[in-house]
């Protein structure tokens, strides 16, 4: 299946000048959801992962499923404030200020192997918080997977040192 042909094109969204990657119609179509959970569950079904991390909130569409699909934890990262225990925090940058992202102390066990779950690496901030988030609860980062990658936004750059993953490049 060509998942390209499942993510619509939406230009001046959120913002004139931003062409946005709308994955509405992959999930739509349970034939294209169910081939990106398959990519994913193909690629890390060997490999040593104790949990499976998706980033608030299209990143919790791919990874529940996958984490199902293979037997593992599901562990949410999220917006500073939205977890109602006992949380870890680390800060970044945005262009147009700074965010935090959290998980539960509790969530991750010294020296698990974690894969993170994303549906799109644009400038790589998020990914990269989550991935310093993953290392501050004493886990380690097996990977980080995305379904789709803006490549001229460089943000695989600032993951430079993890094993990184995309279906779509654009």
């Amino acid at each position: 299946m060509v998942i390209k042909a499942h993510i619509r094109d939406v230009p001046d969204f959120p913002q004139p000048g931003i062409l946005f990657r709308d994955i509405t119609p992959l999930l739509k179509s349970p034939d294209a959801f169910a081939d990106v959970i398959d990519r994913f569950a193909e690629r890390y079904a060997d490999q040593e992962i104790g949990a499976i991390v998706g980033i608030e909130a299209r990143g919790f569409l791919f990874a529940a499923p996958l984490a199902l699909r293979l037997g593992k934890p599901f562990v949410p990262v999220r917006k500073e404030g939205k977890l109602p225990f006992r949380t870890i925090k680390v800060n970044y940058s945005l262009e147009y200020g700074q965010s935090a992202v959290e998980v539960h102390t509790d969530a991750i066990n010294e020296g698990q192997r974690v894969l993170i779950l994303d549906d799109l690496l644009a400038t790589g901030g998020t990914l990269a918080a989550t991935a310093k988030l993953i290392e501050k609860t004493g886990g380690v980062v097996a990977g980080v997977a995305v379904v789709i990658e803006l490549a001229d936004l460089k943000g695989r750059d600032v993951l430079e040192g993890y094993d990184v993953l995309s279906l779509v490049t654009y």
